[in-house]
């Protein structure tokens, strides 16, 4: 890989065991280590000097000034993907992250190959969730509305249900389905409300649980 090409990366953990294992692992995967923040002044000089492709941080460990720490970032740095890498897996604070717009959230249990994995999927701009945030995220769907409570769907909202997991958006379901943006605009609207679900993001929770596609295929 071109040294002048690879994708930077900033680490914000205050857990040493951590940072010194992820400075090897990101130089042996042809990542460019932008720096390791253990406090958020540190993570503050790091982004003045450039900012990163990827921030992989744990919003446990670093004195964060709660969860809309993450949403002020998103806003400064529009162009840098946040990949939330923790053990802290409490609900509350994963569902608010999933709301604000975080896609790729991680549990420290992961292996090295599905850390590499979910770097990659976030360059590319797609989501990832490990085993264990999959999980969280799919019970609160769960409890929220369970599969088959609802009116059930038509054949072509299942397929463009199936669509939009595949990260397909609106003006390309219309194209490849030979109808217009305002027609599935209204599919989803119809979708959505069936559902009981407010976002892309919820409603792929459900397919999934539901069994309409396969937990691994939304992966990759």
């Amino acid at each position: 890989m071109n040294l002048e090409n690879r994708p930077r990366v900033i680490v914000a953990d205050a857990q040493f065991l951590v940072t010194d294992s992820l400075r090897i692992l990101l130089e042996q995967e042809g990542f460019e280590l932008g720096g390791v923040a253990r406090y958020v002044y540190e993570l503050e000089e790091l982004l003045r000097k450039e900012v990163p492709n990827l921030l992989l941080t744990d919003y446990a460990t670093v004195d964060y000034e709660g969860l809309d720490a993450f949403r002020l970032l998103m806003q400064r740095f529009p162009g840098m993907t946040i990949v939330v890498l923790t053990n802290q897996v409490i609900k509350a604070d994963l569902l608010e992250l999933s709301k604000m717009g975080i896609k790729h959230m991680l549990c420290k249990t992961i292996d090295r190959d599905e850390l590499v994995m979910a770097l990659r999927f976030a360059l590319k701009g797609r989501k990832f969730f490990s085993e264990e945030v999959l999980e969280v995220l799919m019970d609160e769907q769960k409890r929220r509305v369970l599969p088959g409570e609802q009116t059930q769907l038509t054949q072509t909202e299942t397929e463009i249900v199936k669509m939009i997991a595949e990260g397909m958006t609106t003006k390309q379901i219309a194209a490849s389905k030979s109808i217009s943006f305002h027609t599935v605009m209204t599919h989803r609207k119809n979708i959505f409300r069936k559902l009981g679900v407010n976002s892309s993001s919820e409603l792929i929770m459900f397919a999934i649980k539901a069994g309409w596609i396969d937990n691994i295929e939304y992966y990759i």
